[in-house]
């Protein structure tokens, strides 16, 4: 049997030997081909110098002659020719790294093919001398499962106390806080699976392995473990769905005074920035029609709407401290999704459709700043939806102050109802009212 296997080894390593000639052929026959071109420009001329200067002379006239029938013709064919020989021809490198990575792959398998023969051979004469095991390998395969779980018991120690505290942030909304607790809840459930299952998996693996004089014990059936086993996950899965619910029902779920009573600010998403609308003193959004959208009024807000005439136009996001906002999401193209992660916020932004996410900031940015130690911190509103090739430009800054800096930068905005909207507003109504009095006329 043994034999038989080796000869299928030696066809198989001759037919791969013989298909690495056959494409090692092309690239040998082209090196070829270039050392006989070298060495023919390279030969010396062996005629007469005399010779060579009548031949000149006689030919100089008729090259002359020629000359100027065949410039019109040569530069038409010559592109022609030059771009036959580029799809023609192949760079002999290609020929070369073929065979080499073929060759590659066969010095490859042949070293495996030794090896392992080797180890055939040593187990052959372990046997011969009365010291073989046959179940030494199961003894290697079980303290390597120790070994790992070491190691993955000490990767999560690591994961948790280093990248655990870069990761962390505290929450900078009142809503946030219950956000983490359930974050921290679930994830306690979850380690602790995690850790119990491979302690039991791996050491199992360690003590129960198969040793000499030692017959496995079959243990086909138990009820108990099956319901144990059924009936803790659903209970815990069910009460963390359970908390999830209540959780967001509670952030969502807010009574329609505190809606009327909480800062509006409106945020339009579209490929690949944010656009933030705050309402006037009227605290009304104008109206929106895509129709209306022109370079100068990008928003498609609706002038003939007074509301919409004190609308402010935010640079940024900037709302106060310990005052409940209210944020009217949209988009302008495709979904996008609102995210600012400081704050625990995220809602999908869907065309057709306006969806909303109400808060209450409770750290401003100087707060925050000096609680991580960093002067230049900031809160960002990003793109939790991959929407497009700059995806990753879609941030939007959040700055969190008092009242007071509030009221001053609202002051500082623009409007979006400018000069240029209403120069072009002007000249739509004139244009409007002409039409109505040549339809009248007739």
């Amino acid at each position: 049997m043994r034999f038989k296997i080796n000869n299928r080894f030696k066809s198989l390593f001759g037919c791969l030997l013989i298909v690495g000639l056959l494409f090692a052929t092309p690239s040998i026959a082209t090196q070829q081909d270039s050392v006989v071109a070298e060495t023919t420009a390279e030969a010396p001329s062996t005629e007469p110098a005399g010779v060579e200067a009548a031949v000149a002379d006689t030919t100089a006239t008729e090259d002359a002659a020629a000359e100027t029938a065949t410039v019109s013709t040569s530069s038409s064919t010559s592109s022609v020719s030059a771009a036959a020989e580029e799809e023609t021809t192949i760079d002999p490198q290609v020929y070369k790294n073929f065979t080499y990575y073929v060759l590659l792959f066969l010095v490859v398998c042949t070293i495996v093919a030794v090896v392992l023969k080797v180890i055939s051979i040593y187990e052959l004469t372990r046997k011969m001398n009365g010291q073989y095991n046959p179940l030494a390998n199961n003894n290697i395969q079980a303290t390597l499962f120790i070994v790992f779980l070491v190691l993955f018991l000490a990767f999560i120690y690591y994961g948790y106390s280093v990248w655990g505290a870069w990761a962390w942030k505290p929450a900078a909304t009142e809503h946030g806080k219950d956000i983490d607790t359930m974050f921290i809840v679930t994830t306690v459930i979850i380690t602790f699976v995690l850790v119990v299952v491979h302690i039991l998996l791996l050491s199992f693996s360690y003590i129960y392995r198969m040793r000499l004089n030692r017959k496995a014990y079959y243990y086909p059936h138990n009820d108990a473990i099956e319901r144990l086993w059924t009936i803790v996950p659903a209970v815990v899965l069910t009460i963390l769905v359970l908390f999830g619910f209540f959780t967001w029902r509670k952030i969502t779920n807010i009574p329609e005074e505190l809606q009327k009573s909480a800062l509006q600010i409106e945020v339009l998403g579209e490929q690949f920035m944010w656009r933030v609308r705050y309402p006037g003193a009227d605290g009304e959004f104008g109206k929106r029609n895509y129709k209306l959208t022109t370079g100068t009024n990008p928003y498609g807000i609706d002038f003939n709407d007074k509301s919409a005439w004190d609308d402010v136009d935010g640079a940024d996001i900037v709302i106060p401290v310990n005052r409940s906002v209210r944020f009217h999401i949209i988009s302008k193209d495709i979904i996008h999704s609102f995210y600012i992660p400081d704050f625990r916020v995220q809602i999908n932004a869907v065309p057709g459709m306006t969806n909303y996410f109400q808060f209450t900031p409770t750290l401003t940015t100087e707060e925050m700043r000096d609680q991580l130690n960093d002067p230049t911190y900031d809160y960002v509103m990003l793109c939790n939806k991959i929407c497009g090739s700059a995806h990753y430009n879609m941030q939007k800054k959040v700055v969190v102050v008092t009242e007071a800096e509030y009221k001053e930068w609202l002051s500082k905005q623009n409007k979006y109802f400018n000069d240029a909207v209403q120069k072009e507003f002007q000249l739509s109504d004139n244009k409007e009212s002409q039409d109505l009095s040549t339809a009248s006329l007739n």
